[in-house]
């Protein structure tokens, strides 16, 4: 008898049982249904796996393999450099990460790049594509509007969205319109010189 059967005795030993444990916590990540009953109706599961995605991205089609697991401001920053939306809090509060989807603001860190497909994303470089600034941008800059500036475009995109929807706003209702951005350098009062500029005679 090897000290190794000797040592491990009867049954089943402590390493068969991990590698056991392991195999069974394993199973269900690997032979898991592709499509699931979800209150009656069938819902298709993506992944774990790398996928052949389309995107609509700033006008243009763009085409990548991503896990299914990457969020679309993953895909943005790291795979087309499109670093003006932020990576923050990474949990969808502070609104750094703002884009557009279907031109309505949405947090690019709490959507999965394969849920992305279909939709017309708009990063603020397609905003901006030029290097000229227009109203909204100047300001912003002429009313001190931002510090660092990490979260400003967050800030902007979220801004011109409001305004292309609620063109004579009141100055209340542009701050309202920007509740779902933060700025931990604190520009708010800033942001309601910006919100005066912006709505001055607009308001119904």
């Amino acid at each position: 008898m090897s000290d190794k059967d000797r040592n491990e005795g009867p049954g089943v030993s402590r390493r068969d049982f991990l590698k056991i444990g392991g195999i069974a916590v394993a199973v269900p990540l690997v032979a898991s249904p592709r499509v699931l009953q979800a209150a009656g109706k069938p819902v298709e599961v993506h992944g774990p796996y790398k996928a052949k995605i389309s995107l609509n991205i700033n006008t243009k089609q763009q085409f990548v393999e991503v896990d299914t697991r990457v969020t679309l401001l993953d895909v943005l920053r790291d795979t087309y450099q499109l670093t003006g939306a932020k990576r923050v809090c990474d949990r969808g509060a502070c609104g750094a990460c703002t884009v557009l989807m279907d031109d309505k603001p949405v947090y690019a860190c709490s959507i999965l790049a394969v849920d992305a497909q279909e939709r017309k994303i708009t990063t603020i470089e397609g905003i901006y594509p030029a290097e000229t600034l227009d109203e909204l941008q100047r300001a912003f800059v002429e009313n001190d509007a931002q510090q660092c500036g990490f979260c400003t475009p967050g800030f902007i995109v979220s801004a011109k969205s409001f305004l292309d929807a609620h063109p004579r706003a009141s100055a209340e209702e542009f701050k309202h319109g920007l509740s779902g951005n933060l700025c931990r350098c604190g520009t708010y009062q800033g942001m309601q010189l910006v919100a005066a500029a912006m709505t001055k005679g607009k308001g119904a």
